[in-house]
């Protein structure tokens, strides 16, 4: 089996990407594994120390089969940078493991991830490779289940997928209402995915995995997770671009070991269920309210 190479996005937050890499570094396949890194460039003044900073650690970083680090003059922003830096890598290789600059792996983190990108490979219904999962209640879950949302904390992806992302927003809206499927794609009533792809048209938000889950779900796609993440956001403590302070999606005990084997390929009710309950719990009246107010977009950056 070969490796999945793995690309981490930086921008302005050296301490929460040394937790990242050095979290990463502790995964037994990492030393086999090729690393790519993107240090998009300063959008202020205010952010050149932070961004060069960044650019300094970045230069040391070691414990990887081969290390690339991409440094962006001009600042391409999250969603550009993202999309550009993943086509650039998949056209290659094929495959990939994405990270950002705020996420704190698992030990078994890239074990899980390659077995699983290994083992769906063929499986074009399966379009996306979670690592992270909800706080929700585990204990009587498979280690690996299919529920279809595609989670950009820690994912991998082949390029028989990553073809189908449609980064025209409006296309994406006119085609979800086409179809009827509004209510669906916001989770049943539960979530504003389509607020966030209203404000991408408008200019209001400029992101990509909403666009990600979008295309994945207008194509029937599937997503695997784990029963207990593998990941957990550091990054939601204010420093981010588009994250809120939350403690809703906290893990407080993350998976050493997920077994991936074959599964059938269908959604668990008993996930969707309890993820409906996830969001009526951490998405009142007031929640929602917030969210139009500031354009929180918590897993769809």
């Amino acid at each position: 089996m070969s490796l999945a190479p793995i690309a981490v996005f930086a921008y302005n937050r050296p301490w929460h990407l040394k937790q990242t890499i050095e979290s990463l570094k502790r995964n037994k396949l990492a030393k086999a594994s090729e690393l790519f890194i993107f240090s998009d460039g300063p959008n202020n003044k205010k952010d050149l120390v932070d961004v060069e900073r960044v650019r300094q650690y970045i230069k040391i970083i070691n414990g990887f089969k081969k290390v690339t680090i991409t440094r962006r003059q001009k600042n391409h922003g999250l969603a550009k940078s993202i999309i550009k830096g993943v086509t650039k890598i998949i056209d290659k290789y094929g495959k990939i493991i994405v990270l950002e600059d705020d996420l704190v792996l698992s030990s078994g983190f890239l074990e899980y991830m390659n077995n699983a990108l290994e083992l769906y490979k063929n499986e074009k219904k399966v379009m996306h490779i979670s690592g992270y999962m909800y706080p929700i209640k585990s204990d009587d879950l498979p280690d690996t289940f299919f529920f279809n949302q595609a989670s950009c904390w820690g994912w991998g992806t082949w390029e028989r997928a990553w073809n189908y992302l449609d980064t025209d927003s409006k296309r994406l809206l006119t085609t979800i209402y086409d179809r009827k499927k509004e209510k669906v794609f916001n989770y049943y009533g539960y979530y504003n995915f389509i607020d966030q792809l209203k404000k991408n048209i408008s200019g209001r938000l400029d992101t990509w995995a909403v666009k990600w889950y979008a295309a994945i779900f207008l194509s029937n796609g599937f997503c695997l997770h784990p029963k207990v993440s593998l990941v957990n956001n550091i990054g939601l403590d204010g420093s981010g671009i588009n994250s809120p302070v939350s403690n809703n999606y906290v893990i407080s005990n993350l998976a050493t070991k997920i077994v991936v084997k074959k599964i059938n390929i269908k959604e668990l009710p008993a996930v969707k269920d309890r993820m409906i309950s996830f969001y009526k719990k951490n998405f009142n009246f007031l929640s929602k309210i917030n969210q139009k107010i500031s354009g929180l977009i918590c897993l769809f950056k």
